[in-house]
């Protein structure tokens, strides 16, 4: 049983997930955590501090799991001035840690690592995977503000289906409603007039209260390190009608092989922002 974090005030308006294992990516994983693995050049996770930056967001949290300080000692408490940052004449983009490696002894998946974070965040944050290339993405907080004025938990970026997951998991109705891709409603009808099914790209804007009763049973700070996916909150939620989406069409890759990641150093480097 762990303390749960302290409250951070302000509260951060993001969290970048760091903590997988990423054992698709071995052996280039043994020694260095997949977010700091370089894509065209610089840090995957380093596209998405640029990013955070950019938008003139204040703070964020990075949860670590597996070489977890390797990640806190490469970034610091903050990003934007040193590394080559792609805004030097913005605010630096202060860094906030959950530690569950040295808390729990390992990553407790994504949605234990957001419900341990949760005293650090605000009641509607960004949420990203440290692992996926997302070069054009901007992060708008003119989106976060609209969103927390809204009923929705969650807010999901959909994304064509890769190669390596055709079934997909949302269909994204007229309504702007997420609602999972398989369930019990799988009649052939059904299956004829539905629209296709998409990826969650792992880009979201979440609520607080999506990790609360009835959604999530996770006590609030998770001081026991509970280890549980997201994808069940997510789905339960959508099955609700309480989670929006919008589909993303610009470049998009889940890093989860090695060679995804050598087929993106082989294409022309993105610039980004």
């Amino acid at each position: 049983m762990s303390t749960p974090l302290p409250p951070l005030h302000p509260p951060a308006a993001a969290m970048i997930l760091a903590a997988g294992r990423g054992e698709r990516m071995r052996p280039l994983t043994d020694h260095t955590p997949k977010p700091l693995l370089a894509v065209q050049g610089k840090p995957l996770m380093q596209w998405h501090l640029e990013a955070l930056q950019a938008a003139g967001i204040a703070s964020a949290v990075i949860n670590t799991g597996w070489l977890g300080q390797q990640v806190a000692e490469r970034w610091g408490a903050g990003f934007g001035t040193d590394f080559g940052a792609a805004h030097p004449d913005h605010p630096a983009l202060a860094l906030h840690y959950s530690r569950e490696e040295r808390d729990f002894g390992g990553g407790i998946e994504t949605a234990g690592g957001i419900a341990r974070a949760l005293p650090l965040l605000d009641d509607s944050f960004w949420l990203v995977a440290g692992d996926v290339f997302v070069p054009q993405w901007r992060f708008d907080e003119a989106l976060r503000r609209r969103f927390a004025a809204g009923e929705a938990l969650a807010h999901l970026w959909l994304v064509p289906n890769p190669p390596h997951h055709p079934r997909g998991d949302f269909v994204l109705g007229a309504d702007g409603l997420a609602r999972p891709a398989h369930g019990a409603s799988s009649h052939e009808e059904a299956a004829r007039t539905s629209p296709p099914s998409l990826t969650y790209s792992t880009i979201a804007l979440l609520r607080k209260a999506l990790f609360q009763p009835p959604w999530c049973s996770i006590p609030a700070g998770n001081p026991a390190g509970v280890a549980a996916p997201l994808g069940p909150l997510l789905f339960k939620a959508a099955a609700a009608g309480r989670v929006s989406a919008s589909l993303y069409t610009g470049d998009w890759t889940d890093v989860g092989t090695p060679e995804r990641l050598q087929s993106l150093d082989l294409q022309t480097p993105s610039h980004g922002r």
